[in-house]
């Protein structure tokens, strides 16, 4: 069979700990799990936890300790299958479902050119169906799509989702998804990622749900900012802060994040600007997103008319505030 190269790079794509492959695997259901960062280990805890006891979870990551860490902490209360693959290659051998939640197009091309790469076809008789939950580019997204199914190596569906951690931890996200098949696919896509969510929009062909990812997440950058903007006003006029996030919170100025995310300290105790702007969705992600929205609207003459400017108050922000939550964009609104 005719091997699809994916830009294939070189080096270790996941990390070996203590509990690895024995030679043999029971014939049950098995999953694979690609990428334990602050979603991925989130969602993986959710999809062990929901699916048969009796079935094979195979997690791999690039840390080490990261894997061991989750293996550790599922295996303390539960008897649970749990695995760690020491690359995605052979992930993906092991397993039929094959879940992947990565940082950006690098990453999901290298983990790609890992499982496709090989001289040796992926063996056959399982039915895989890859689920990439990574924001990239649609150009990547199609390319890996392509690969994947010329192989003959199995479905590929791009399905981001929105709900940041708190919704990974709660498995409450919302997953928009892009399928190109049967009824039957829509429906098995489906029923996997409500195994991690609350929501699952099937918004068309593959490449669909990056589609609407993208055109969602630029709006959260949007209303982030003026969030930041308008709390900032209110206070400096002297109005209560938390007074102020409960009036807008039951009028029309309502939105995530301001209701949920909310840029000032101690106004929502679950937010990330009540920890020092910890944890949550990274600025740095905030301004990926932003590029790859630019992106797309570009290549479909779309005007993004307010795109330039946030993405400057992004960059001024992370200057000043590296490796914190985008909401972090208060205090260098505050601070002028």
């Amino acid at each position: 069979m005719r091997r699809v190269p994916v830009m294939i790079t070189h080096g270790p794509l996941c990390h070996p700990c203590r509990r690895n492959f024995s030679s043999t695997m029971p014939r049950r259901a098995s999953w694979g799990f690609i990428g334990l960062g602050q979603m991925g280990y989130n969602m993986a805890k959710n999809l062990r936890s929901k699916i048969s006891p009796s079935d094979t979870l195979i997690v791999c990551d690039t840390d080490g300790n990261t894997t061991a860490k989750f293996v550790q902490e599922l295996s303390a209360t539960d008897k649970f299958d749990i695995r760690v693959a020491k690359s995605a290659r052979e992930l993906a051998e092991k397993s039929e479902t094959i879940i992947s939640s990565l940082p950006g197009p690098e990453s999901v091309k290298q983990v790609f050119a890992s499982i496709l790469g090989e001289q040796v076809p992926l063996s056959s008789g399982r039915e895989r169906l890859f689920i990439d939950c990574s924001t990239i580019d649609l150009t990547t997204s199609h390319d890996v799509a392509r690969a994947v199914i010329s192989s003959g190596s199995g479905q590929f569906v791009d399905a981001p989702m929105s709900g940041g951690v708190v919704g990974a931890q709660t498995a409450s996200l919302t997953f928009m998804f892009g399928a190109s098949g049967s009824p039957q696919l829509v429906d098995r896509v489906t029923s996997v990622l409500l195994l991690m969510g609350k929501k699952a929009w099937h918004l068309g062909v593959q490449g669909a749900g990056l589609s609407g990812k993208l055109a969602n997440n630029y709006l959260l950058a949007i209303c982030n900012i003026a969030t930041a903007e308008a709390m900032n006003m209110g206070i400096k006029s002297g109005l209560d802060p938390k007074g102020l996030s409960e009036m807008i919170n039951s009028s029309t100025g309502r939105c995530w994040s301001s209701a949920v995310n909310n840029p000032v300290p101690g106004v929502i105790e679950t937010a990330p600007a009540s920890r020092n702007y910890e944890g949550g969705f990274g600025i740095h992600l905030m301004k990926k997103d932003l590029k790859l929205a630019t992106e797309m609207a570009q290549e479909f003459q779309a005007p993004l008319i307010l795109a330039g400017k946030a993405l400057e108050i992004y960059n001024e922000a992370e200057n000043v505030h590296p490796g914190k939550d985008f909401s972090v964009v208060y205090q260098y609104i505050a601070s002028q």
